[in-house]
Order: structure tokens, then C-alpha cells, then sequence
């Protein structure tokens, strides 16, 4: 059950298994390093903030690596049609999204991650909900409603150009109450800066989505 206000995580997380030493040596080389202490459970969904960069691509997979972190992502049904294409999208984590759904690209989702966790399986998906790497005046709400109706964390996650430090060290255990949830995000996000900081917008959402504009 949700809190009735947002928390930040601070009980015991689970270290990662630890992934490629190549990766974490090309990340090195590069000059970056990586902040995390594990994860707060099996399920969650992380957000990464700001995203003003192609470069955010290659040092968040190489952190993948680097952690052995088994990640889901939101693709295109019809990516998924073709058998080999198929097998290889669920192979590097791609989840189906239906647009056409009757339910919903959330509640389908809610679903898959749901019984994973009736299963005790790991499914953590991941967003930019920026949605965009130039300058965009809200977040995308998929993912936090995610989060919300299967009752999961929030992994705030940054690329930090500033510090060249990939920081994933911040876990949130959402209300549900956008506007507390949010101002929250914002706190523990705050000081973080992409590649392009004037592309990095505000934390929030559309006002129809509950942010109080």
C-alpha cells in the first residue's frame, strides 16, 4: 500500500549482482563513476533525469553492464511480430506496448509487472519521461502511474555530466498525490545536470495529469 505522503527508500537494499568489468573499465576510461548501493526490491521503475543528450544511450548501457542490471523498456508492438526480431526484443528487456489495447498502456504494463512479482521475478522498467532530449515543458505520466498502481518504488537515476557520475542511489515510495510526488522528485533531483542543461525542464506534469499549474 502506497504511504499517504512520498517517502524517500531507506530500508535495506539488495546489492546488484555486478555485471561487466569491461564496461565499468570503458566507463572509467571516460573519466566516469558509478554511484549505487543496490536496489530497494525486484519491481520498481527507474526515471532518469535530465535527459539532453545522445550521449545519455551508450553510458546508460554501459552501466547496465557495468551493474548487471536486468532492465525493461517500453517498445512498439509491431517491433515484436517477427519471430527472431521477437525474441531478441524480450531478450534485451522490451516490453509490448499495445496503443490499440483496451486497457491501456499503463494498466497492461501494471499487469506484466504484477505477475512478475506474484512470480518473485525481477521487473524493473525504465523511462526518460522527458520523452524528449530538447527542452520539454513536463514529464510524461506513464510510468509514474505505473509505479503508482502496481505499488512499486521509483529509482531516480541521473547522468551527471557535471560531475561525470552516473547517481542512482535515490529510491522513492510514491502516495499517489502527484503534486507531493513530485515536489519530492524535484528535491532529490535537484543539481543534477545533463550534457545540455538549458534542455534539462521543469519536474512535473500536465496540469490534467495532476500537477497544479
Amino acid at each position: 500500500m502506497a504511504p499517504s505522503a512520498p517517502r524517500r527508500w531507506t530500508g535495506a537494499l539488495t546489492p546488484m549482482p555486478g555485471g561487466s568489468a569491461l564496461a565499468r573499465a570503458v566507463l572509467g576510461a571516460f573519466g566516469w563513476r558509478i554511484d549505487n548501493d543496490g536496489l530497494p526490491g525486484k519491481q520498481g521503475v527507474v526515471m532518469v533525469y535530465p535527459h539532453t543528450s545522445n550521449w545519455d544511450f551508450p553510458i546508460g548501457v554501459l552501466t547496465k553492464w557495468s551493474l548487471g542490471f536486468q532492465l525493461k523498456f517500453w517498445a512498439k508492438d509491431s517491433l515484436f511480430r517477427p519471430a527472431i526480431v521477437g525474441r531478441w526484443m524480450r531478450s534485451i528487456g522490451g516490453v509490448a506496448v499495445n496503443r490499440r489495447s483496451a486497457n491501456g498502456m499503463v494498466a497492461d504494463t501494471v499487469q506484466q509487472m504484477l505477475a512478475a512479482k506474484a512470480r518473485d521475478e525481477s521487473f524493473w522498467l525504465i523511462v526518460a519521461p522527458e520523452g524528449t532530449r530538447g527542452y520539454a515543458d513536463h514529464w510524461k505520466s506513464g510510468a509514474y502511474h505505473v509505479a503508482v498502481q502496481a505499488d512499486v518504488p521509483v529509482g531516480l537515476a541521473s547522468f551527471d555530466f557535471a560531475t561525470k557520475r552516473v547517481l542512482f542511489t535515490d529510491f522513492v515510495e510514491v502516495s499517489g498525490d502527484p503534486a507531493q510526488d513530485f515536489a519530492l522528485f524535484a528535491e532529490v533531483l535537484q543539481g543534477r545536470q545533463g550534457k545540455y542543461p538549458q534542455n534539462a525542464g521543469p519536474i512535473r506534469l500536465k496540469s490534467k495529469d495532476g500537477d497544479p499549474r
